[in-house]
């Protein structure tokens, strides 16, 4: 099924007899596998208001996000929360859409400082369960429904509606973009990534790899000249090149066998869970968000979660089961009424988040 109409999704949906399977661009593998007759938001695409001036973005679910970054790269405007795209890393293809960003909740290292997709969500229309085509939010934030839908929908993976559009507040593109690279391992770490945070240079990207702590800063050429040196002093490091696309997009992981495993946590509790991850058998780890989003590369199957005494763990790439941390009892209530809620049928990417 590839609608090309939010009408005509509400009615393929009101209509259906059995499970769907919501697919978007085809290139974010997560959560548990869905039996369910394949549906395609591909055909809703297009860029519906683009307001500059407003920093405002409204688009289609099914449209391709690098065609959302080209326009808003002719304008020096971005997305704030830097989207991870899993192609590399799980062996996908196709195109990202921006939907499957919002159904994902997918953030990359500007998180930080700019929050999580679900932070610049301001917007979004959406089909339930039962074919109702649903709207909450929007250019002006009033919620009529008592839920906030647009909160909940971004990183619910599908199980509560199908999005047909979303919309976004924007920031201005980097004018100039530095990286201050500290040579250390990764027990000491998550303290140097806590005093550059803490200092007045406003960093906008913070993370280990392979022995380096890399600290980014964004704006004014001059206001990041001074500020790059600055912290750089302050840190004992040096101004140098990283790619920041490669650690957002997990793409030291990508050429290597094994289970991927994504763990968010406390940021200063990175480096503990870090040892521990060794400790269970763990063949590498990359940090991000200043510690607290913690890569795990691991031999095939091997359950990481013991080593959690916070937060919490999700199998990205691989063979592990569950692939989404068990709920608490108290949460995994409130998600099973919301589902029942907004899906009564329970037709809407079952199972998928376990």
């Amino acid at each position: 099924m590839r609608p090309d109409t939010e009408a005509e999704l509400a009615e393929l949906v009101k209509t259906a007899s059995g499970p769907i399977e919501i697919i978007g661009g085809g290139t974010r593998k997560l959560g548990e596998h869905v039996e369910g007759v394949p549906l395609l938001t591909g055909g809703l695409s297009g860029i519906t208001l683009y307001e500059p001036e407003a920093l405002t973005l409204v688009a289609k679910a099914g449209t391709p996000l690098a065609e959302i970054n080209a326009l808003l790269a002719k304008n020096n405007q971005r997305l704030p929360f830097e989207p991870l795209d899993y192609r590399a890393l799980q062996g996908s293809a196709g195109e990202p859409t921006i939907g499957g960003a919002v159904a994902t909740n997918a953030s990359g290292p500007r998180r930080i400082s700019a929050g999580a997709c679900r932070d610049s969500l301001i917007g979004v229309r959406f089909v339930d369960g039962m074919g109702r085509i649903i709207k909450n939010g929007g250019r002006v934030m009033k919620n009529v429904t008592g839920y906030d839908l647009v909160k909940l929908l971004a990183g619910s993976h599908g199980t509560l509606g199908i999005l047909t559009e979303v919309s976004f507040k924007l920031l201005p593109a980097a004018l100039a973009t530095a990286t201050v690279l500290v040579a250390e391992d990764e027990t000491t770490a998550a303290t140097t990534m806590a005093r550059a945070l803490g200092s007045p240079y406003d960093i906008s990207g913070a993370g280990h790899i392979a022995g380096t702590t890399a600290l980014r800063l964004e704006g004014l050429e001059g206001s990041v000249a001074y500020r790059s040196e600055a912290l750089a002093a302050l840190l004992s490091g040096k101004v140098g090149d990283f790619d920041w696309r490669a650690l957002c997009d997990v793409q030291a992981f990508a050429g290597f066998e094994g289970d991927v495993w994504r763990f968010s946590v406390p940021p200063s509790q990175g480096p503990v869970l870090g040892a521990a991850l060794r400790k269970l058998g763990a063949i590498d780890i990359i940090y991000d968000w200043a510690g607290g989003l913690v890569w795990a590369l691991s031999p095939d199957g091997l359950d990481l979660r013991p080593a959690l005494e916070s937060g919490h763990g999700t199998v990205v790439r691989g063979t592990a089961t569950p692939r989404f941390h068990p709920e608490p009892a108290p949460v995994a209530a409130l998600a099973s009424a919301l589902r029942a809620r907004f899906d009564p049928r329970g037709i809407l990417n079952p199972g998928r988040m376990g």
